[in-house]
């Protein structure tokens, strides 16, 4: 596969997988999501390579989730909501290789809940976190959520996806969502030092323990993928299309006229 929306490098037995959209603050579309799909694939069954690094292009942002441009009522590609976001999610769980995401500025909306399903997380102190479903009319249903919960206690995670705040880096560590904030500077000397140390490791005992890891959640992707099904008819709603349109016009939008 020729890849357009991200970059693929392998250095000293990591490979570096970078979302390459920076213009739109590596927000995905369905095309970038099948890149990672197919990179995560060739990464994670190459036995050279020891771990994985998720990482967006630029200074500005790791991921902000779905190109809201190309959502208007569906999204651009295959898969329950036109974005094969259940087998994105999977491929990273399911590679034997432990993945570290690199953030680097914002992780937002989808591009929160790649950190989250990440193995480790990285942030350097310019990072922010949070979640935005609710203000555009949209919502992880799977693991965004349940895994969230998961991660960083229920009553938090609640909090992440009902208020829509932002994080800082420091913030992110000290809830659970991040293992360690270091300067911006540092940043990917910090990483390359993460990735030095998994890599003198036995790849087989960390795929186990990957695995047993992933066990303890797996009734997880049965959620996802009901949620995903039911994500797909709200989509279709006037509800859910106000906070696109009201994202595209930089206003508030108004969900209260669809109360019940």
């Amino acid at each position: 596969m020729t890849y357009e929306d991200i970059l693929y490098e392998v250095k000293d037995g990591a490979a570096w997988i970078t979302i390459n959209r920076p213009e739109v603050y590596n927000a995905f579309r369905g095309q970038t999501c099948e890149e990672l799909i197919h990179a995560f694939n060739t990464a994670g069954w190459d036995k050279s390579v020891g771990v994985i690094v998720l990482t967006g292009a630029g200074d500005k942002a790791f991921c902000t989730g779905g190109d809201q441009s190309a959502h208007e009522g569906q999204y651009d590609g295959r898969g329950t909501i036109g974005l094969p976001m259940e087998d994105l999610h999977t491929i990273i769980r399911d590679v034997p290789k432990p993945v570290i995401a690199r953030v680097q500025g914002f992780a937002i909306g989808g591009g929160n809940v790649l950190a989250t399903i990440c193995d480790m997380t990285i942030a350097g102190d310019r990072a922010q976190f949070g979640q935005v479903g609710p203000k555009v009319g949209s919502v992880d249903p799977g693991f965004g959520t349940a895994f969230l919960a998961r991660v960083v206690g229920e009553k938090k995670a609640r909090e992440i996806w009902y208020m829509c705040r932002r994080y800082s880096a420091q913030e992110a560590v000290d809830m659970g969502l991040a293992n360690c904030v270091v300067p911006h500077d540092a940043l990917d000397a910090e990483v390359t030092k993460w990735c030095a140390e998994i890599m003198e490791k036995s790849p087989t005992a960390i795929a186990l323990a990957k695995r047993s890891f992933n066990m303890d959640t797996e009734h997880q992707r049965g959620i996802a993928g009901l949620g995903m099904l039911g994500l797909s008819l709200y989509y279709d709603t006037d509800e859910s299309k106000e906070g696109g349109i009201a994202f595209k016009e930089k206003r508030k939008p108004d969900f209260r006229k669809f109360g019940k």
